[in-house]
Protein backbone atom coordinates (compact mmCIF):
# COMPACT_ATOMS: atom_id res chain seq x y z
CA UNK A 1 0.00 0.00 0.00
CA UNK A 2 1.07 3.28 -0.89
CA UNK A 3 1.88 6.37 1.37
CA UNK A 4 -1.76 7.46 2.59
CA UNK A 5 -3.07 10.70 1.31
CA UNK A 6 -6.14 11.20 3.72
CA UNK A 7 -6.34 10.43 6.93
CA UNK A 8 -8.65 9.90 9.74
CA UNK A 9 -8.89 10.06 13.70
CA UNK A 10 -11.44 8.31 15.20
CA UNK A 11 -12.15 8.30 19.38
CA UNK A 12 -12.81 4.55 19.78
CA UNK A 13 -15.31 5.45 22.56
CA UNK A 14 -17.31 7.91 20.64
CA UNK A 15 -17.70 6.57 16.88
CA UNK A 16 -20.02 3.39 16.64
CA UNK A 17 -21.64 1.12 19.52
CA UNK A 18 -21.95 -2.53 17.69
CA UNK A 19 -23.69 -4.08 20.96
CA UNK A 20 -25.77 -1.98 22.50
CA UNK A 21 -24.02 -0.87 25.31
CA UNK A 22 -23.64 2.79 24.83
CA UNK A 23 -20.27 2.20 24.19
CA UNK A 24 -18.34 2.48 20.84
CA UNK A 25 -16.25 -0.17 20.10
CA UNK A 26 -14.14 -2.38 17.38
CA UNK A 27 -16.77 -3.45 15.73
CA UNK A 28 -18.49 -0.42 15.16
CA UNK A 29 -15.55 0.99 13.26
CA UNK A 30 -15.11 -2.51 11.06
CA UNK A 31 -19.08 -2.31 10.25
CA UNK A 32 -18.74 1.84 9.20
CA UNK A 33 -15.25 0.81 7.41
CA UNK A 34 -17.10 1.18 3.94
CA UNK A 35 -18.47 4.50 4.58
CA UNK A 36 -14.90 5.82 5.57
CA UNK A 37 -13.94 4.30 2.46
CA UNK A 38 -16.53 5.61 0.54
CA UNK A 39 -15.70 9.21 2.38
CA UNK A 40 -12.40 8.32 0.57
CA UNK A 41 -10.32 7.96 4.31
CA UNK A 42 -6.90 5.87 3.48
CA UNK A 43 -5.79 5.23 6.51
CA UNK A 44 -7.07 5.40 10.23
CA UNK A 45 -5.81 6.63 13.72
CA UNK A 46 -6.90 4.57 16.41
CA UNK A 47 -6.76 6.74 20.00
CA UNK A 48 -5.88 3.86 22.41
CA UNK A 49 -7.41 0.32 22.64
CA UNK A 50 -5.93 -0.71 25.56
CA UNK A 51 -7.44 -1.91 28.99
CA UNK A 52 -7.27 1.14 31.25
CA UNK A 53 -9.46 2.73 34.10
CA UNK A 54 -9.94 5.74 32.05
CA UNK A 55 -12.67 6.63 29.96
CA UNK A 56 -10.60 7.78 27.56
CA UNK A 57 -7.55 4.75 27.46
CA UNK A 58 -4.57 7.05 27.57
CA UNK A 59 -3.76 5.25 31.58
CA UNK A 60 -2.71 1.78 29.55
CA UNK A 61 -2.44 -1.63 32.16
CA UNK A 62 -1.63 -3.92 29.61
CA UNK A 63 -0.11 -3.24 26.25
CA UNK A 64 -0.69 -6.52 24.88
CA UNK A 65 -4.57 -6.84 25.42
CA UNK A 66 -7.53 -4.82 24.24
CA UNK A 67 -9.86 -3.28 26.68
CA UNK A 68 -12.74 -5.55 27.01
CA UNK A 69 -15.46 -2.41 26.51
CA UNK A 70 -14.03 -2.10 22.68
CA UNK A 71 -14.29 -5.67 21.93
CA UNK A 72 -11.03 -8.65 21.78
CA UNK A 73 -8.06 -9.22 20.10
CA UNK A 74 -9.94 -11.24 17.49
CA UNK A 75 -12.37 -8.27 16.95
CA UNK A 76 -9.20 -6.30 15.94
CA UNK A 77 -8.01 -8.83 14.49
CA UNK A 78 -10.76 -8.44 12.05
CA UNK A 79 -10.85 -4.67 11.36
CA UNK A 80 -7.55 -4.70 10.73
CA UNK A 81 -8.15 -7.80 8.01
CA UNK A 82 -11.16 -5.38 6.83
CA UNK A 83 -9.11 -2.13 6.60
CA UNK A 84 -6.71 -3.88 4.56
CA UNK A 85 -8.93 -5.19 2.13
CA UNK A 86 -10.14 -1.82 1.37
CA UNK A 87 -6.69 -0.67 0.99
CA UNK A 88 -6.85 1.42 4.38
CA UNK A 89 -3.83 1.39 6.91
CA UNK A 90 -4.45 1.48 10.54
CA UNK A 91 -2.39 3.06 13.04
CA UNK A 92 -2.33 2.51 16.88
CA UNK A 93 -1.73 5.17 19.51
CA UNK A 94 0.98 3.98 21.11
CA UNK A 95 0.76 5.64 24.30
CA UNK A 96 4.77 5.55 26.17
CA UNK A 97 5.24 8.26 27.71
CA UNK A 98 3.65 7.21 30.98
CA UNK A 99 1.22 4.39 31.95
CA UNK A 100 -1.45 3.64 34.31
CA UNK A 101 -0.63 3.59 38.34
CA UNK A 102 -2.32 0.20 38.16
CA UNK A 103 0.07 -1.20 35.47
CA UNK A 104 1.86 -4.25 37.10
CA UNK A 105 5.17 -2.43 36.46
CA UNK A 106 4.45 0.41 38.77
CA UNK A 107 2.87 -1.65 41.28
CA UNK A 108 5.87 -3.37 41.50
CA UNK A 109 7.45 -0.61 41.37
CA UNK A 110 6.10 1.18 44.17
CA UNK A 111 6.86 -1.97 46.54
CA UNK A 112 10.27 -0.43 46.76
CA UNK A 113 13.54 0.07 45.93
CA UNK A 114 14.58 -3.55 45.38
CA UNK A 115 12.98 -4.42 42.49
CA UNK A 116 13.64 -3.97 38.92
CA UNK A 117 10.83 -2.08 37.81
CA UNK A 118 12.02 0.92 40.38
CA UNK A 119 14.23 2.27 37.24
CA UNK A 120 10.98 1.63 35.05
CA UNK A 121 9.94 5.44 36.37
CA UNK A 122 11.43 8.53 37.97
CA UNK A 123 12.10 8.60 41.92
CA UNK A 124 12.96 11.45 43.91
CA UNK A 125 13.12 12.60 47.15
CA UNK A 126 11.38 15.94 48.25
CA UNK A 127 15.19 17.12 48.86
CA UNK A 128 16.12 16.23 45.63
CA UNK A 129 13.42 17.69 43.93
CA UNK A 130 14.24 20.64 45.73
CA UNK A 131 17.86 20.77 45.07
CA UNK A 132 17.37 20.54 41.20
CA UNK A 133 14.62 23.29 41.53
CA UNK A 134 12.07 20.88 39.59
CA UNK A 135 9.11 21.07 42.01
CA UNK A 136 6.91 22.77 39.63
CA UNK A 137 6.95 22.54 35.88
CA UNK A 138 5.41 25.37 33.49
CA UNK A 139 1.72 24.66 32.30
CA UNK A 140 1.51 23.57 28.69
CA UNK A 141 -0.65 23.75 26.07
CA UNK A 142 -1.22 19.61 26.65
CA UNK A 143 -0.99 19.47 30.05
CA UNK A 144 -1.93 21.69 32.80
CA UNK A 145 -0.11 19.78 35.98
CA UNK A 146 1.74 22.15 37.71
CA UNK A 147 3.34 19.84 40.55
CA UNK A 148 4.22 17.10 38.47
CA UNK A 149 5.84 15.21 41.54
CA UNK A 150 3.44 12.67 43.63
CA UNK A 151 3.43 10.58 46.87
CA UNK A 152 2.94 6.96 47.38
CA UNK A 153 1.84 6.33 50.77
CA UNK A 154 5.06 5.61 53.66
CA UNK A 155 7.67 5.73 50.68
CA UNK A 156 10.41 8.38 51.33
CA UNK A 157 10.27 8.99 47.69
CA UNK A 158 7.74 10.83 45.28
CA UNK A 159 7.27 9.91 41.40
CA UNK A 160 7.15 12.48 38.53
CA UNK A 161 4.12 12.52 36.34
CA UNK A 162 3.68 15.23 34.16
CA UNK A 163 -0.34 14.81 32.76
CA UNK A 164 -1.68 13.48 36.24
CA UNK A 165 -0.87 11.33 39.25
CA UNK A 166 -2.43 8.43 37.64
CA UNK A 167 -0.06 8.69 34.95
CA UNK A 168 3.43 8.44 36.48
CA UNK A 169 5.81 9.08 33.24
CA UNK A 170 7.93 5.85 31.99
CA UNK A 171 12.09 5.93 32.94
CA UNK A 172 14.30 5.37 29.57
CA UNK A 173 17.50 5.46 31.17
CA UNK A 174 16.48 1.86 32.11
CA UNK A 175 17.72 0.00 29.16
CA UNK A 176 15.25 -3.11 30.55
CA UNK A 177 12.02 -0.50 29.79
CA UNK A 178 13.59 0.28 26.29
CA UNK A 179 13.65 -3.72 25.62
CA UNK A 180 10.24 -3.84 26.73
CA UNK A 181 9.02 -1.45 24.75
CA UNK A 182 10.30 -2.82 21.82
CA UNK A 183 8.73 -6.18 22.77
CA UNK A 184 5.39 -4.30 22.37
CA UNK A 185 5.72 -2.83 19.11
CA UNK A 186 7.26 -6.09 17.36
CA UNK A 187 4.12 -7.68 18.86
CA UNK A 188 1.65 -5.28 17.34
CA UNK A 189 3.92 -4.85 14.30
CA UNK A 190 4.52 -8.43 13.27
CA UNK A 191 2.14 -10.43 15.21
CA UNK A 192 -0.99 -8.37 14.83
CA UNK A 193 0.11 -6.24 11.54
CA UNK A 194 -0.64 -2.92 12.39
CA UNK A 195 0.46 -0.63 9.92
CA UNK A 196 2.31 2.13 12.31
CA UNK A 197 1.68 4.45 15.48
CA UNK A 198 0.83 7.74 16.79
CA UNK A 199 3.43 8.06 19.41
CA UNK A 200 1.68 10.11 22.92
CA UNK A 201 3.42 12.45 23.80
CA UNK A 202 6.28 12.48 22.75
CA UNK A 203 8.15 15.72 23.84
CA UNK A 204 8.00 14.74 27.08
CA UNK A 205 9.98 11.41 26.65
CA UNK A 206 12.21 12.65 28.78
CA UNK A 207 11.36 15.35 31.45
CA UNK A 208 11.66 19.06 30.95
CA UNK A 209 14.59 19.50 32.77
CA UNK A 210 15.92 16.60 30.38
CA UNK A 211 14.12 17.81 27.39
CA UNK A 212 17.03 17.94 24.83
CA UNK A 213 17.28 14.25 24.82
CA UNK A 214 13.74 13.63 23.56
CA UNK A 215 14.83 13.90 19.67
CA UNK A 216 17.41 11.63 20.12
CA UNK A 217 15.34 8.97 22.10
CA UNK A 218 12.98 9.10 18.96
CA UNK A 219 16.01 8.89 16.65
CA UNK A 220 16.89 5.49 18.40
CA UNK A 221 13.13 4.44 18.01
CA UNK A 222 12.89 4.68 14.32
CA UNK A 223 16.08 2.77 13.57
CA UNK A 224 14.68 -0.09 16.00
CA UNK A 225 10.95 0.03 14.36
CA UNK A 226 12.54 -0.35 10.73
CA UNK A 227 14.59 -3.17 11.89
CA UNK A 228 11.37 -4.41 13.73
CA UNK A 229 9.27 -3.70 10.68
CA UNK A 230 11.03 -2.18 8.07
CA UNK A 231 8.35 0.78 6.42
CA UNK A 232 6.22 1.41 9.49
CA UNK A 233 4.79 4.69 9.74
CA UNK A 234 5.32 6.97 13.11
CA UNK A 235 3.25 10.50 13.60
CA UNK A 236 4.59 12.06 16.98
CA UNK A 237 2.59 14.46 18.91
CA UNK A 238 4.74 17.36 19.32
CA UNK A 239 3.21 19.98 20.49
CA UNK A 240 5.13 22.94 19.79
CA UNK A 241 6.98 25.56 17.06
CA UNK A 242 8.76 24.14 14.00
CA UNK A 243 11.60 24.33 15.28
CA UNK A 244 11.44 22.51 18.05
CA UNK A 245 9.24 19.71 15.76
CA UNK A 246 12.82 19.59 13.76
CA UNK A 247 14.56 17.25 15.44
CA UNK A 248 11.87 14.94 15.54
CA UNK A 249 11.95 14.12 12.10
CA UNK A 250 15.20 12.55 12.35
CA UNK A 251 13.59 9.33 14.21
CA UNK A 252 9.98 10.05 13.00
CA UNK A 253 8.65 9.95 10.18
CA UNK A 254 5.54 12.12 10.36
CA UNK A 255 4.46 14.50 13.26
CA UNK A 256 1.26 17.07 13.55
CA UNK A 257 1.83 20.54 12.31
CA UNK A 258 0.31 22.28 15.79
CA UNK A 259 1.19 26.01 14.37
CA UNK A 260 -0.66 25.44 11.48
CA UNK A 261 -4.09 24.22 13.40
CA UNK A 262 -3.89 27.64 15.44
CA UNK A 263 -3.28 29.01 11.87
CA UNK A 264 -5.86 28.20 10.26
CA UNK A 265 -8.30 28.90 13.29
CA UNK A 266 -7.06 32.64 13.43
CA UNK A 267 -7.42 32.57 9.94
CA UNK A 268 -11.03 31.67 9.97
CA UNK A 269 -11.86 33.97 13.09
CA UNK A 270 -10.02 36.83 11.89
CA UNK A 271 -10.69 36.80 7.93
CA UNK A 272 -6.95 38.11 6.93
CA UNK A 273 -4.26 35.52 5.53
CA UNK A 274 -1.97 36.50 7.98
CA UNK A 275 0.20 35.21 5.34
CA UNK A 276 -0.11 31.65 5.74
CA UNK A 277 1.75 30.91 3.11
CA UNK A 278 5.36 32.37 3.17
CA UNK A 279 5.41 30.55 7.19
CA UNK A 280 4.40 27.49 5.61
CA UNK A 281 6.85 27.40 3.46
CA UNK A 282 9.76 28.61 6.14
CA UNK A 283 8.35 25.92 8.22
CA UNK A 284 9.15 23.20 5.27
CA UNK A 285 12.85 24.32 5.37
CA UNK A 286 13.32 24.00 8.75
CA UNK A 287 11.30 20.72 8.91
CA UNK A 288 13.59 19.91 5.89
CA UNK A 289 16.62 20.75 7.34
CA UNK A 290 16.73 17.52 9.79
CA UNK A 291 15.13 15.01 7.35
CA UNK A 292 14.25 16.11 3.68
CA UNK A 293 11.69 13.51 3.23
CA UNK A 294 9.71 14.72 6.18
CA UNK A 295 5.93 14.27 6.36
CA UNK A 296 3.98 17.07 7.60
CA UNK A 297 0.74 16.05 9.37
CA UNK A 298 -1.74 18.08 9.27
CA UNK A 299 -5.62 18.61 10.68
CA UNK A 300 -7.57 21.32 11.82
CA UNK A 301 -8.54 19.98 15.23
CA UNK A 302 -8.11 16.62 16.87
CA UNK A 303 -9.21 15.21 20.17
CA UNK A 304 -7.23 17.67 22.34
CA UNK A 305 -8.43 20.75 20.98
CA UNK A 306 -11.93 22.37 20.65
CA UNK A 307 -13.72 21.55 17.43
CA UNK A 308 -13.18 23.59 14.29
CA UNK A 309 -17.35 23.53 14.43
CA UNK A 310 -17.17 25.56 17.67
CA UNK A 311 -14.57 27.57 16.91
CA UNK A 312 -16.35 29.04 14.26
CA UNK A 313 -19.55 28.90 16.18
CA UNK A 314 -21.20 26.95 14.16
CA UNK A 315 -21.35 28.44 10.87
CA UNK A 316 -21.41 25.54 7.98
CA UNK A 317 -19.90 28.23 5.38
CA UNK A 318 -16.99 28.80 7.40
CA UNK A 319 -16.67 25.17 8.34
CA UNK A 320 -16.46 24.03 4.17
CA UNK A 321 -13.66 26.87 4.17
CA UNK A 322 -11.65 25.42 6.88
CA UNK A 323 -11.83 21.92 4.90
CA UNK A 324 -10.85 23.90 1.71
CA UNK A 325 -7.71 24.97 3.30
CA UNK A 326 -7.21 21.66 4.88
CA UNK A 327 -7.51 19.82 2.11
CA UNK A 328 -5.62 22.07 -0.38
CA UNK A 329 -2.66 22.50 1.08
CA UNK A 330 0.41 20.44 1.32
CA UNK A 331 0.96 18.01 3.41
CA UNK A 332 -1.02 14.58 5.76
CA UNK A 333 -4.63 15.44 6.20
CA UNK A 334 -6.10 14.05 9.51
CA UNK A 335 -10.10 14.56 9.84
CA UNK A 336 -11.07 14.21 13.28
CA UNK A 337 -14.13 11.98 13.60
CA UNK A 338 -17.00 14.07 12.72
CA UNK A 339 -15.61 16.73 11.40
CA UNK A 340 -16.97 15.99 8.15
CA UNK A 341 -20.97 16.47 9.33
CA UNK A 342 -19.87 19.49 11.10
CA UNK A 343 -19.88 18.01 14.69
CA UNK A 344 -19.36 20.92 17.42
CA UNK A 345 -17.56 21.02 21.00
CA UNK A 346 -15.58 23.14 23.63
CA UNK A 347 -13.11 21.82 26.49
CA UNK A 348 -13.34 19.96 28.81
CA UNK A 349 -12.29 16.97 26.70
CA UNK A 350 -15.26 14.96 27.35
CA UNK A 351 -17.38 17.89 25.55
CA UNK A 352 -15.22 17.77 21.96
CA UNK A 353 -15.12 13.85 22.15
CA UNK A 354 -19.07 13.26 21.72
CA UNK A 355 -20.89 10.46 19.93
CA UNK A 356 -20.69 10.19 16.07
CA UNK A 357 -24.79 11.52 14.96
CA UNK A 358 -25.61 8.55 11.90
CA UNK A 359 -29.56 9.02 11.64
CA UNK A 360 -32.20 11.25 12.80
CA UNK A 361 -33.38 8.42 15.13
CA UNK A 362 -32.96 8.91 18.86
CA UNK A 363 -33.14 5.95 19.60
CA UNK A 364 -29.87 4.51 17.05
CA UNK A 365 -28.69 1.86 18.32
CA UNK A 366 -25.40 2.21 16.62
CA UNK A 367 -24.85 5.57 18.69
CA UNK A 368 -22.36 5.36 21.07
CA UNK A 369 -24.13 7.04 24.18
CA UNK A 370 -21.76 6.91 26.78
CA UNK A 371 -22.38 10.39 27.55
CA UNK A 372 -25.11 12.79 27.21
CA UNK A 373 -24.19 15.33 24.31
CA UNK A 374 -24.11 18.73 25.09
CA UNK A 375 -22.48 20.34 21.47
CA UNK A 376 -23.48 17.48 19.10
CA UNK A 377 -27.10 16.58 19.12
CA UNK A 378 -29.52 15.74 16.32
CA UNK A 379 -30.71 19.56 16.90
CA UNK A 380 -27.98 21.19 16.81
CA UNK A 381 -25.65 19.16 13.91
CA UNK A 382 -27.25 17.26 10.52
CA UNK A 383 -26.35 13.52 11.11
CA UNK A 384 -25.13 11.78 8.64
CA UNK A 385 -28.38 9.85 6.93
CA UNK A 386 -29.43 13.72 6.11
CA UNK A 387 -26.16 15.20 4.36
CA UNK A 388 -25.31 11.99 2.40
CA UNK A 389 -28.42 12.66 0.06
CA UNK A 390 -27.99 16.42 -0.32
CA UNK A 391 -25.10 17.59 -2.91
CA UNK A 392 -24.59 20.93 -1.08
CA UNK A 393 -23.78 19.21 2.22
CA UNK A 394 -20.67 19.73 4.65
CA UNK A 395 -20.27 15.57 4.13
CA UNK A 396 -20.26 15.83 0.25
CA UNK A 397 -18.16 19.51 0.61
CA UNK A 398 -15.51 17.06 2.02
CA UNK A 399 -15.96 14.04 0.41
CA UNK A 400 -15.67 15.94 -3.42
CA UNK A 401 -12.51 17.58 -1.70
CA UNK A 402 -10.77 14.29 -0.82
CA UNK A 403 -11.51 12.90 -4.21
CA UNK A 404 -10.23 15.56 -5.89
CA UNK A 405 -6.80 15.41 -3.90
CA UNK A 406 -6.82 12.20 -4.44
CA UNK A 407 -7.09 12.48 -8.34
CA UNK A 408 -4.89 15.75 -8.96
CA UNK A 409 -1.21 14.92 -8.66
CA UNK A 410 -0.22 18.05 -7.51
CA UNK A 411 -2.80 18.13 -4.80
CA UNK A 412 -2.02 14.45 -4.09
CA UNK A 413 1.70 14.77 -3.31
CA UNK A 414 2.54 14.85 0.44
CA UNK A 415 6.51 14.78 0.48
CA UNK A 416 8.32 17.85 -0.63
CA UNK A 417 5.84 20.02 -0.29
CA UNK A 418 4.90 21.74 -3.34
CA UNK A 419 3.42 25.32 -2.58
CA UNK A 420 4.19 28.31 -4.17
CA UNK A 421 2.84 32.19 -3.45
CA UNK A 422 0.08 33.85 -5.29
CA UNK A 423 -0.38 37.44 -4.77
CA UNK A 424 -3.89 39.34 -4.34
CA UNK A 425 -3.85 42.80 -3.19
CA UNK A 426 -6.30 42.08 -0.70
CA UNK A 427 -5.32 39.81 2.19
CA UNK A 428 -9.28 38.79 3.08
CA UNK A 429 -8.11 36.21 -0.38
CA UNK A 430 -5.74 33.42 0.21
CA UNK A 431 -4.65 32.46 -3.23
CA UNK A 432 -1.21 29.76 -3.84
CA UNK A 433 -0.31 27.32 -6.49
CA UNK A 434 0.53 23.56 -5.90
CA UNK A 435 3.18 23.35 -7.99
CA UNK A 436 3.41 20.00 -10.19
CA UNK A 437 5.45 19.58 -13.57
CA UNK A 438 2.46 18.64 -16.20
CA UNK A 439 -0.51 20.04 -14.13
CA UNK A 440 -0.15 22.77 -11.16
CA UNK A 441 -3.15 23.98 -10.03
CA UNK A 442 -4.23 27.63 -8.85
CA UNK A 443 -6.11 27.54 -5.43
CA UNK A 444 -7.95 31.20 -3.94
CA UNK A 445 -9.99 31.44 -0.66
CA UNK A 446 -12.15 34.04 -0.04
CA UNK A 447 -11.58 34.42 4.11
CA UNK A 448 -15.01 36.96 4.67
CA UNK A 449 -18.19 36.83 4.49
CA UNK A 450 -18.76 38.65 1.59
CA UNK A 451 -18.81 37.99 -2.00
CA UNK A 452 -15.60 39.38 -3.48
CA UNK A 453 -14.14 39.49 -7.41
CA UNK A 454 -10.81 38.09 -8.12
CA UNK A 455 -8.73 39.73 -10.83
CA UNK A 456 -6.81 37.17 -12.30
CA UNK A 457 -2.92 38.77 -13.12
CA UNK A 458 0.68 37.46 -14.71
CA UNK A 459 1.06 33.88 -14.32
CA UNK A 460 -2.39 33.44 -12.88
CA UNK A 461 -4.34 34.02 -16.11
CA UNK A 462 -2.78 30.45 -17.40
CA UNK A 463 -5.26 28.58 -15.16
CA UNK A 464 -9.25 28.98 -17.16
CA UNK A 465 -10.96 26.16 -16.01
CA UNK A 466 -12.15 25.75 -12.86
CA UNK A 467 -11.74 22.14 -10.84
CA UNK A 468 -13.89 22.73 -8.32
CA UNK A 469 -15.91 25.96 -6.67
CA UNK A 470 -17.80 26.22 -2.92
CA UNK A 471 -20.39 27.68 -5.48
CA UNK A 472 -21.33 25.27 -8.74
CA UNK A 473 -22.19 28.36 -10.57
CA UNK A 474 -18.97 29.98 -10.82
CA UNK A 475 -17.21 30.67 -13.93
CA UNK A 476 -14.08 32.69 -15.12
CA UNK A 477 -15.39 35.80 -17.10
CA UNK A 478 -12.14 37.04 -19.19
CA UNK A 479 -10.05 37.37 -16.23
CA UNK A 480 -11.88 37.89 -13.25
CA UNK A 481 -13.68 35.16 -10.94
CA UNK A 482 -16.36 35.80 -8.63
CA UNK A 483 -15.78 34.00 -5.25
CA UNK A 484 -19.27 33.71 -3.11
CA UNK A 485 -18.53 34.37 0.67
CA UNK A 486 -16.26 31.99 2.42
CA UNK A 487 -15.99 29.97 -1.40
CA UNK A 488 -12.86 28.58 -2.21
CA UNK A 489 -12.00 27.98 -5.93
CA UNK A 490 -9.31 25.30 -7.73
CA UNK A 491 -8.38 26.37 -11.21
CA UNK A 492 -6.42 24.12 -13.62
Amino acid sequence: MSLPRVCYEIFVRSFCDSNGDGIGDLNGITSKLDYLQDLGIEAIWLTPIHPSPSYHKYDITDYYAVEPEYGTLEDFRRLLSEAHRRNIHLYLDLVVNHTSTRHPWFRAASTGTATPYRSFYWWMTQQQIEKRGIGRRQLTADSWEANPWHEVAGAPEKYYGMFTHSMPDLNYDSPLLREEVYKIVDFWLNEVGVDGFRLDAARHIYPYWEKDRNPVFWEEFGKQVEIIKPGTYTVGEVWADAHEVAPYFKGLKANFHFDLSYALQQILLEGTHKNLVSKLRDDYSVFRSSNPAFIDATMLTNHDQNRIGSVVEGDVARMKLAAALLLTLPGQPYLYYGEEIGMLGKKPDERIREPFIWTEDRHDPQRALWIRPRYSRRGTVRPLSRQQPDPTSLFNHYRQLIRLRKAEPALAQVQQPNLAEARLPNDSLLAYYRTHSERPVLIIHNLRGMAQTVHLAGTMQNYRNVLFSTDASVGLQKDTIQLAPYGSVILV
